[in-house]
């Protein structure tokens, strides 16, 4: 089939990993670790990698956790110009270089941003680009603190580069995810934002505690047997339901209700790195027409805040992005050869799986690349990692459908694209006219200043403070008004950490800034 040649075509994808305790680990920068990958991915296109580096316009950025907010540096330093410190080494200079915000729905939301800038004909070429350097950060800070121990020198590295240039930092977007009001009542973390949510979704199921943990290990041993095969994971070990069930010293709770095997893997060291140009910039610069794979479909869309949502087990923003996307692509649920589904925790699976009827045991599987726990949750760049897995299997399943499934903050947006080698010219979606549907939903009245009876609503346990809290979503009994609330009250703890707090009767007073809540 011949296409319009400004269709968007994905050409080259790389990934770098190295493990903490390899021989071989060096610890390097975000930096090195984006380069080393964008390196595989000029590699990747089977032409030469020098001529398509120059042709490269527009290099676009996932931002690390270190440069995440204003109010730290980074503990090793780093480059003034993330993406241009990575452009001069592989001896690029593109016109633009992007830093998107935070969040993990931002490699497919960039994804099919700068390949809608091919189509129109603004751009003919893009570099996605994203690398964490997490356990860079444990190893050098554990050094350290060796060294006050024994006082013995190490010599620390610095990572800072002063490049300059030109930079479009689109900012942190931090402040879409939480407010002044959630972060005082527990809400500063990811596993407790999620734990709310997938307690929410045992609620709303009327699973027991252990039935439900036992559901979510059932779902996610499957991811660590595909991590334990895939060369870039970061901790390629089987888990079975067994394992990521019991509680055990390396297995601990993080938060309610996940021990630690449930919970995304972010002291890693990955980068990641993917190619899209048009049909006539492939074509000039010899790129074989066996490694071009096409964005066939794909949607944005972002949920309502937290505490505004009807219901907060569902999402309402993955059901309508996940099939908006196969609409563009032309196709359903049942014609999806592969899915990589953003797996931070068992919700945002879950989330797809309840809309579409996909099960644990889907023979598709539900991960390429092993997913967030067990192949790594490289920060904000996590599903760059799931694109580059999917471009890889769909050069090796021709004409086939793989879709990719991107989420960020807290079920807050999610994005998707459908990828296959089978080509058609570039479609647009419907984001903006259905995300109209979203805003048109209805609200929950939230009062900040709780007090008086209530009843628990959702709920998770922090136990990655130094006093162990829990963290509520609760319903005012007068008017049905939510509320969040803190407590360490021990006879409300013992139903939160022993029992099952769904549903309990709580009494709530506030002190003006924060809500306590004690067993009724």
């Amino acid at each position: 089939m011949q296409v319009d040649p400004r269709t968007p075509v994905l050409v080259g994808v790389g990934q770098f990993t190295e493990r903490l305790g390899d021989p071989d680990y060096q610890g390097i920068s975000a930096v090195e670790l984006a380069t080393r990958a964008t390196q595989a991915a000029l590699a990747d296109t089977g032409t030469s990698a020098a001529d398509v580096a120059a042709a490269i316009e527009v290099f676009v950025g996932l931002r690390q956790f270190e440069i995440c907010t204003p109010f730290a540096d980074p503990p090793l330093g780093a480059s003034d110009n993330y993406l241009r410190s990575v452009a001069r080494r592989i001896g690029a200079d593109p016109a633009r270089a992007v830093l998107e915000p935070i969040g993990g729905n931002g490699p497919q939301k960039v994804m099919t941003e700068f390949a809608g800038a091919i189509a129109a004909g603004d751009i003919e070429v893009a570099l996605i680009v994203g690398s964490e350097p997490g356990s860079t950060a444990k190893y050098f800070a554990d050094r350290a603190r060796a060294s006050e121990a024994t006082g013995e020198k190490f010599d620390k590295p610095d990572f800072t580069e002063h490049v300059g240039g030109q930079l479009e930092d689109r900012g942190y977007g931090f402040e879409q995810y939480m407010s002044e009001y959630t972060a005082g009542h527990g809400l500063t973390g990811a596993p407790v934002q999620y734990g709310l949510l997938d307690n929410a979704r045992r609620a709303r199921l009327g699973l027991g505690v252990a039935d439900y943990r036992r559901e979510m290990a059932e779902l996610f041993a499957p991811f660590s047997k595909v991590a334990a095969k895939n060369p870039f994971s970061s901790s390629p070990v089987e888990r079975s339901v067994g394992e990521i069930v019991m509680v055990t010293d390396e297995n601990r709770l993080i938060c309610d209700p996940y021990p630690r095997l449930l919970v995304a893997r972010d002291t890693v060291n990955q980068g990641a790195a993917a190619l899209v140009m048009s049909v006539a910039a492939a074509t000039r610069l010899g790129v074989p027409e066996e490694k071009w794979v096409y964005l066939r479909g794909h949607a944005d869309q972002t949920e309502q805040d937290l505490l505004d949502r009807t219901d907060v087990s569902v999402s309402i923003s993955a059901k309508q992005a996940v099939a908006e996307a196969l609409r563009v692509a032309g196709i359903g649920i049942d014609d999806v050869a592969t899915f990589d589904l953003y797996s931070c925790f068992p919700f945002p699976v879950f989330a797809v799986c309840d809309e579409f009827g996909l099960t644990h045991d889907d023979p598709r599987g539900l991960t390429l690349t092993g997913g967030l726990p067990y192949f790594g949750g490289p920060g904000n760049s996590y599903s760059l990692h799931g694109i580059a897995e999917t471009v890889a299997a769909m050069r090796d399943k021709p004409g086939a459908y793989g879709l990719v499934g991107a989420n960020g903050g807290v079920m807050s947006k999610y994005s998707v694209g459908v990828y296959s080698t089978e080509p058609s010219d570039w479609a647009p979606d419907r984001s903006k006219e259905l995300q109209a549907q979203i805003a048109a939903q209805p609200k929950v009245a939230v009062t900040r200043n709780a007090e008086g009876r209530g009843t628990i609503e959702t709920y998770s346990v922090r136990y990655d403070w130094p006093e162990t809290t829990g963290v509520i979503i609760g319903r005012l009994d007068a008017d049905q008004s939510r509320f969040m609330a803190l407590t360490t009250d021990p006879d409300l703890m013992a139903v939160m950490t022993e029992g099952d707090p769904l549903g309990a009767a709580i009494a709530v007073t506030n002190d003006g800034k924060t809500n306590t809540a004690t067993l009724a």
